[in-house]
């Protein structure tokens, strides 16, 4: 690559370029002890270097902005204005024009580093990305989690998406622009172009190609899907759907079964595959006995963020001093037992939706049909985990369709018709599985051990479970097993309660919430078909 490339896309008097540079490489750029302020990377004590994102340790979801035009206008499920809707809010080629100029100026007459990768393991549906940034380890960022190009491949790399990241950019003016602050995540589909201002979150890269895969496929009928996934000795594939914090990379690493991804996947005719290179796992109360692939993941070339350091390296994975949402991507062979050579597997036998019940009422494990599938799918219940978004600071009861509203370009029903017939056509189990609370509601009860969470998966994988006795929670209305031994948590939550009266109320609660949320999706005859199968609406009876 040469300067004429960048003067091309509107980035002048370059002063140097890194191109695709290597692990070792990137590694003394962003240690460099001249670097400052938050493009300064410390080496911790495993060896991964650990970098800070200042006020930014999570997503500014209300940041993003879609340029409204021909190609978008009637495809786009754009914002309204409501809680339950879209986070995809308009913006004018003119103020899509502003942005640009604004990042073009940021990196025009600087020292940048410009990655190319892959997003998708399918070749026959992958897109090419490129970042352009003037920070190291953002550069490195990106190496970590999109598919690596062999050097054959990047001979005649021509990208389909540029990534122009200029995080120390704002827009001054945006209040004239309609904006909501300095702060701007914005992409222009037309023009395959995303520009990123005033936000020092890794995350935002990774994210954003994600909601561009949400947009090209599923038009071409294909499933696109917020889940990791991992495969058997057998090849049984098996999903695993939930927002962050709910355990997704978690319970999908797992030591007898091989990773194909731990968040975001396709489906095709083939089968499954995943979208990205590496993994992006949370590290909060992180420990070597509890998650030991994650643990062992965390070395070098391994990117640490918003950890707790001390002067010697040391990691101290239970402080939240800087946020909840402490992370590491790492390049995905980190983890030993994963699929090979590339990232694929079949189509799945087990689909296992996680949701973090703040609450304590849902249950351990719960059996759904195809259609209770579909509602809590399009529901997407969990709770946000403090730190993952900008000012959450506690966990809190949230829906968000298809169990990443944020990242969704088109309407939610578009992403469920697919998952439906997918589940149809190839026998597809599904269950809803709570990593939160029982007990009582946060501050009261306890936290589900990810120990029961793994018994629960293992016995969903080898078949076990489905063939339990079951019986119905009435309001609810999902289906537990009667008695499950190995457990150290009471698969039926309302056992699990000192105060019955109290949970009965709460439980009520929790249904009318999935009532009032499932409203929006009633305009539609699929929507309605669904309703059944959700909470009742009813005075609770107790279970």
């Amino acid at each position: 690559m040469n300067t004429k490339d960048l003067i091309n896309v509107g980035i002048q008097d370059v002063q140097k370029i890194y191109y695709n540079i290597s692990y070792e490489e990137l590694f003394k750029h962003e240690t460099d002890l001249a670097r400052e302020g938050y493009e300064k990377g410390t080496v911790s004590s495993l060896g991964a270097v650990a970098v800070d994102t200042g006020k930014f340790t999570g997503r500014s979801a209300k940041d993003k902005y879609i340029v409204h035009d021909k190609m978008t206008g009637d495809t786009v499920w754009w914002a309204d204005g409501t809680a339950a809707g879209s986070d995809n809010k308009k913006i004018s080629k003119a103020t899509w024009d502003h942005l640009k100029d604004i990042s073009l100026q940021r990196l025009s007459g600087r020292t940048l580093y410009v990655m190319d990768g892959f997003c998708g393991a399918n070749k026959d549906t992958q897109i090419k990305v490129r970042l352009i940034t003037e920070v190291a380890w953002m550069a490195h960022f990106f190496k970590n989690m999109f598919i690596r190009p062999t050097e054959e491949e990047l001979k005649d790399f021509q990208p389909d998406w540029t990534i122009f990241n200029a995080c120390k950019a704002t827009c001054k003016d945006f209040e004239h622009h309609g904006l909501r602050s300095e702060v701007f995540i914005a992409f222009n589909i037309s023009e395959r172009t995303t520009v990123i201002g005033g936000t020092w979150y890794g995350g935002e890269i990774k994210k954003g190609i994600f909601s561009i895969m949400n947009y090209f496929l599923p038009l071409k009928g294909i499933g696109s899907f917020h889940c990791s996934a991992n495969k058997g000795e057998k090849g049984d594939t098996a999903l695993f759907f939930g927002l962050s914090g709910t355990g997704k990379t978690t319970l999908s690493t797992d030591p007898k079964r091989q990773l194909i991804g731990d968040d975001e996947h396709g489906w095709d005719n083939e089968g499954v595959f995943n979208f990205e290179g590496g993994c992006y796992a949370k590290c909060i109360n992180l420990t070597e006995e509890r998650e030991p692939d994650i643990y062992r993941a965390i070395k070098r070339d391994a990117l640490l963020e918003n950890l707790d350091i001390d002067e010697k390296g040391v990691i101290d994975f239970s402080s939240a001093k800087k946020t909840q949402n402490t992370r590491v991507s790492y390049p995905i062979y980190h983890i030993d037992n994963i699929v090979k050579p590339v990232s694929k597997g079949g189509h799945p036998k087990n689909i296992i939706f996680l949701t973090c019940d703040a609450f304590g009422v849902l249950p351990p494990v719960a059996k759904l049909t195809k259609e209770q599938a579909m509602y809590h799918y399009l529901s997407g219940y969990t709770a946000k985990v403090a730190g993952t978004e900008l000012g959450v600071n506690e966990p809190q009861a949230t829906f968000s369709a298809c169990f990443g509203k944020a990242f969704l370009t088109l309407h939610p029903v578009k992403y469920a018709e697919i998952l439906a017939r997918k589940m149809e056509e190839h026998h597809s189990n599904a269950y809803l599985i709570n990593t939160g609370w029982v007990g009582g509601s946060y501050g009261e009860g306890f936290r589900i051990s990810i120990k029961d969470n793994r018994t629960i998966i293992d016995a969903i994988i080898d078949g076990t479970l489905a063939d339990m006795k079951w019986q119905i929670l009435s309001d609810l209305n999902l289906a537990v097993p009667v008695d499950f031994q190995g457990l150290e948590t009471v698969v039926n939550p309302r056992e699990a309660w000192t105060n019955k009266e109290k949970y009965d109320q709460t439980a009520h609660k929790l249904a009318e919430m999935f009532v009032k949320n499932f409203e929006q999706f009633t305009d539609c005859k699929l929507g309605q078909s669904l309703i059944s199968a959700g909470p009742r609406s009813m005075n609770c009876q107790g279970c």
